[in-house]
């Protein structure tokens, strides 16, 4: 079988692969290896679980909640709350671990199960096996009083929001900033921190109904948030996906900043400000090369990582740093955070423009985007991507023709039989041509045979 975990928890469409009875195995599983075994003090182990706004999402918390407290653990009901909060208040809480249902960017149809260990941090794959693996074991199952309990954690957003609160290196007075919710987790507490911050603030996709969850909105819809900004002349716009771990903005001529932009501006304000844990910033080898160019010339080096939110994390931690992220808006202050955070992020930089005194658009103009072209060349063996001697010479013949001003990254799904081919050069027309030659050559070279019956 499959592993059952993916790149962040177990996801997939709701009463299809993730169903009640599943949801309530993981839980139980769960509160073995992230209560029971890791809780040393002799008192009940204690999770918080919270959820983003799904239909499907109630019938998966509730079996959670089930699966938890049925197996000895006292559960602490978020609610509806992003994903970092969840995070945050394990952290706060000092509870064993944490329980987040999402699917973050997907659409409604889909929903996910994650867990936060001890502090709000991810899961190793290690843990992530065990829970599986005990998911085949005899469920704990205690009687009498030492069943769990489950209760509202009723100040959770109120918490949450005093800690964003808190980070603010400046208040956001006389900032106008159009926030686009996704219809997700964060239509309640995006729209009051900023206004808590000092924001005028002007909200849209925020009316969750269980079913509208990223649809035609948020950080993967930006045409909505880029429309808003212009019709109210709003300073900028920040949009968050379904769970809220992802911040994308719009500055106040309608332009997109993205992730890698985010990261520009941040690591040079914190470096400014003596605050960039050895001027590094770690971003994943899919962040343009003009970031790298960029934050060179500001005296910042990045430290590089595989694609992955928690490849990010596990640098951080290793090298100490406190700035991280990638291009799709996954912005990590470590400092505040164990994970990425979209209202963090978009509170950080809308301090930036209030801060300084600059428009949105002159702070992303510190870092200058190469056009990059991305083609993904299907039906190949993605195996033998670092082994063919002949697109090894191709891709070393480009490297050589693009010089400093450009960039080759080869990258095989991981699921899939494909091979991710990114191209970055000084101009659209150079990147496409040599992308397309080497598209050319994988599908050649690294051609499935075709096996005749």
């Amino acid at each position: 079988m499959s592993r059952l975990f993916g790149t962040d928890g177990v996801r997939g469409l709701a009463n299809g692969l993730l169903t009640a009875e599943l949801a309530l195995q993981l839980a139980q599983a769960a509160a073995v290896v992230l209560g029971h075994d890791r809780n040393s003090n002799g008192s009940r182990p204690r999770a918080v679980v919270a959820r983003d706004p799904r239909a499907s999402g109630e019938f998966i918390a509730a079996a959670v909640e089930a699966g938890l407290s049925s197996s000895g653990i006292d559960v602490y009901d978020a609610g509806v709350l992003p994903t970092p909060a969840a995070a945050y208040l394990v952290a706060d809480l000092e509870a064993d671990f944490g329980v987040m249902i999402s699917a973050s960017h997907n659409p409604a149809p889909d929903n996910g199960i994650k867990f936060f260990a001890r502090g709000g941090q991810k899961l190793p794959d290690d843990v992530e096996d065990a829970i599986e693996a005990q998911m085949h074991n005899e469920a704990v199952r205690p009687i009498g009083p030492d069943v769990g309990r489950i209760q509202r954690f009723s100040d959770a957003e109120d918490r949450y929001v005093v800690h964003l609160l808190s980070t603010l290196p400046h208040r956001l007075e006389g900032l106008t900033v159009v926030l686009d919710c996704a219809h997700g987790a964060a239509s309640g507490c995006s729209p009051q921190v900023f206004k808590d911050a000092g924001a005028d603030v002007i909200v849209i996709g925020a009316d969750p109904d269980g079913l509208n969850i990223n649809d035609g909105v948020g950080s993967t819809h930006l045409g909505p948030l880029k429309e808003a900004v212009l019709q109210y002349g709003a300073d900028l716009g920040i949009a968050h996906d379904g769970d809220a771990d992802r911040c994308l903005a719009v500055d106040h001529e309608g332009n997109e900043v993205d992730g890698d932009q985010i990261m520009a501006i941040l690591a040079v304000a914190l470096k400014k400000a003596g605050k960039l844990n050895d001027d590094v910033l770690v971003a994943t080898v899919m962040s343009n090369l003009g970031l790298k160019i960029a934050l060179r010339d500001a005296g910042i080096s990045i430290r590089e990582t595989a694609v992955g939110d928690r490849y990010v994390l596990e640098s951080m931690r290793e090298g100490g740093f406190n700035l991280g992220g990638e291009q799709s808006g996954h912005v990590i202050f470590s400092d505040h955070a164990t994970t990425g955070d979209g209202l963090l992020t978009g509170l950080q930089l809308a301090a930036q423009v209030a801060l300084t005194g600059t428009t949105l658009k002159d702070l992303a103009a510190v870092m200058t985007k190469l056009p990059q072209v991305l083609i993904n060349v299907k039906g190949v063996d993605r195996t033998k991507v670092n082994s063919n001697d002949v697109l090894a010479q191709a891709v070393k013949a480009a490297e050589a023709a693009l010089g400093e001003a450009g960039r080759v990254l080869l990258r095989p799904s991981g699921t899939e039989p494909v091979v991710r081919v990114m191209v970055e050069a000084a101009d659209e027309e150079t990147a496409q041509s040599i992308a397309e030659h080497l598209a050319q050559v994988v599908r050649t070279e690294l051609a499935l045979e075709l096996i005749s019956e």
